[in-house]
């Protein structure tokens, strides 16, 4: 609890225990009014301030104007009357402020989840300098700098693994709870908790492009971005407010003045006590409150799980979404390839490779990384220039003097070269040196071991098409999705032909369409769909940026998760939406019949609340 809820809790008791004992001390006339005058501003003086601030701020029909009317008109009824009651008075802003302070209790418990998932940011790194570890903030670590993460340290920056063979724990940024295995070679993220054993990692990025940093960017600025929901409700409230203050005002003066002209008594104070009820009963507070509530516990709810959404206006298109778009490599295969062999070349394999791999030197595509890896001794950079790098086509570098091309069958028509046809099923690299055709290389890729899972799974919870656009050949292509059982497959595509086929997908109205990818020339695409979703493990920082949703691990079988959180945070925020108004519009029936007294009101208003605020944070579960 924190130090301003503690005060509140504190004025609250001493109030409360003054109103019991108020019913029991024999006090009478002005005693009895200073005694309930001080109970009720212990309790009320805060929601006053506001109230007269928001009257000078030009913003009079808020909820602190609504109570401080209904309050103080009640505790006027008590002096008018002559009955020196002011004991609904106090109550009506007693239990306001019970309710305000369940609500803040609420939000600090979705705040202290999303604190929690995010209490990753690392407070130091160990840098090794000559030899020496010296201990420095993870800011001033600069790129290619050697750090050492003892064994339950947290990673402080992205890197690759020098030494060591170790477990990390990823669950703060993935929600796998089974830790990773680390190993010389590998990736290392931060904000990982390192479990075994000492490990030397090569920093990749400065602490301001860190996977931790960008994380705690996307969870700031996710409850920044307003859904239609909370839009509606802001609006309803702007126009509902004056509305019923309207009401009230005609309620306490219309019926009366009937009366006088009919001859009749007019009851003034009758008709003014339930136009005060009245009041009490139309506070939005249990709307306004309760539905961004619903949106921030969804949101951290997924969080905990290892799914990022930047905002509810995000979550919920997703909870919409009909129609199911992905990329292919290293989305639903594992984006791991394995050099398998070379065909209609007159080099051999290694000299094949060592071609590619030198024109590929400087990409960081998933296939020249293979290319890399699976080279027996890599030519010197000396050897390398003139790079190029078509999006969409291949690579054109100059090797030894030779103008080297690695790419697909289109980048060999520009080259003026006809590309051999290969019978095997895999993503093929054709090769062209000096225009003339060098061979190509067979190179496999399985499919990342829940894509089939989870794919089943999208057509389970009501996805009508699944679609898979990819730039590899069509052989490839209708192999994967024969596996996956997909209803639609794209092949040979770039990426402003991915973006194309995204838009003719969308005028088709099927619904909401998300799109999921992971490498650069997945951004554009990402950016275009409804709802981009990108692989935030091993994707790309660009389509990082582009994307609405993160999947921090890289599972496919997140994505249908994603959409269950996001349809049960929705189905909360349309239950309180139906609750609070319909409630609100019966009890305001109720009041303004006479058939409700003030308390009736405080227990509307208050109960009101209560439910839709216990009901918001049941999207904080992730189960």
């Amino acid at each position: 609890m924190t130090k301003k809820q503690k005060k509140m809790m504190g004025r609250i008791i001493v109030a409360s225990a003054l109103f019991i004992a108020l019913q029991f001390v024999p006090l009478e006339g002005a005693w009895k009014l200073f005694a309930s005058a001080g109970i009720y501003l212990i309790v009320a003086y805060d929601i006053l301030l506001k109230s007269v601030k928001g009257v000078l701020a030009g913003q009079l029909l808020d909820e602190n104007f609504l109570m401080t009317v209904a309050s103080l008109g009640a505790f006027a009824l008590g002096i008018c009357d002559g009955s020196g009651d002011h004991n609904e008075a106090i109550a009506v802003i007693l239990f306001y402020q019970i309710g305000e302070l369940f609500q803040s209790c609420a939000v600090s418990k979705s705040r202290r989840s999303i604190a929690a998932l995010m209490d990753i940011r690392p407070d130091y790194a160990h840098v090794e300098r000559g030899g020496q570890l010296s201990t420095v903030s993870p800011d001033e670590v600069p790129i290619g700098s050697i750090i050492v993460v003892q064994p339950g340290e947290k990673v402080p920056l992205d890197g690759i693994i020098q030494e060591g063979d170790s477990l990390l724990d990823t669950s703060a940024l993935t929600g796998e709870s089974v830790p990773r295995s680390a190993h010389p070679g590998e990736n290392a993220m931060s904000g990982c908790i390192n479990l075994r054993s000492p490990l030397r990692i090569r920093t990749t990025r400065e602490f301001g492009e860190s996977t931790v940093t960008k994380i705690l960017q996307l969870m700031q600025e996710a409850a920044s971005r307003k859904s239609k929901s909370e839009q509606f409700i802001t609006k309803f409230a702007r126009i509902y407010t004056p509305i019923v203050c309207g009401a009230a005002l005609l309620l306490a003066l219309l019926p009366p003045a009937v009366l006088v002209i009919m001859g009749a008594s007019a009851e003034w104070t009758t008709w003014l006590y339930r136009s005060l009820i009245f009041l009490v009963i139309s506070c939005p507070c249990a709307l306004v409150l309760s539905i961004p509530l619903s949106f921030f516990a969804g949101i951290g709810g997924a969080g905990r799980v290892g799914i990022l959404i930047k905002g509810s206006h995000f979550m919920e298109t997703l909870a919409q979404a009909q129609v199911a778009v992905f990329d292919k490599t290293g989305t639903l295969t594992r984006g791991v390839f394995e050099v398998v062999a070379a065909h209609h070349s007159p080099y051999s394999l290694q000299e094949l490779l060592q071609l590619a791999a030198a024109a590929e030197s400087a990409s960081s595509h998933p296939i020249s990384i293979s290319l890399r890896q699976a080279c027996a001794q890599s030519l010197p950079p000396a050897d390398i220039s003139d790079m190029q790098e078509l999006q969409g086509l291949g690579v054109i570098s100059t090797v030894k003097g030779l103008r080297v091309a690695v790419g697909n069958e289109k980048l060999m028509a520009g080259e003026g070269v006809e590309a051999m046809p290969c019978h095997c099923v895999g993503t093929i690299v054709h090769i062209a040196i000096n225009h003339r055709y060098a061979g190509h290389i067979l190179i496999s890729d399985s499919l990342k071991p829940t894509s089939v899972r989870a794919l089943a799974e999208l057509k389970s919870i009501g996805i009508r098409k699944t679609v898979m656009l990819t730039g590899d050949n069509s052989r490839t292509a209708e192999a994967v999705s024969r596996e996956l059982e997909l209803d639609e497959v794209h092949c040979e595509l770039l990426p402003a032909h991915k973006v194309e086929e995204v838009e003719r997908l969308m005028r088709t109205n099927m619904g909401h369409l998300f799109f999921v990818g992971d490498g650069v020339n997945d951004a554009p695409v990402l950016a275009r769909a409804d709802v981009g979703i990108a692989m935030g493990g091993l994707g790309s920082d660009a389509a990082i940026e582009a994307a609405d949703v993160v999947i921090m691990d890289d599972d496919p079988a997140r994505i249908p998760l994603a959409i269950r959180c996001a349809r049960r945070c929705i189905r909360i925020v349309r239950q309180n939406i139906v609750f609070a108004i319909g409630a609100k519009l019966a009890c305001l029936v109720l009041g303004a019949l006479g058939m409700a007294n003030m308390w009736f009101a405080i227990f509307a208003d208050v109960g009101v609340l209560i439910l839709c605020v216990l009901n918001s944070i049941r999207a904080m579960s992730s189960k």
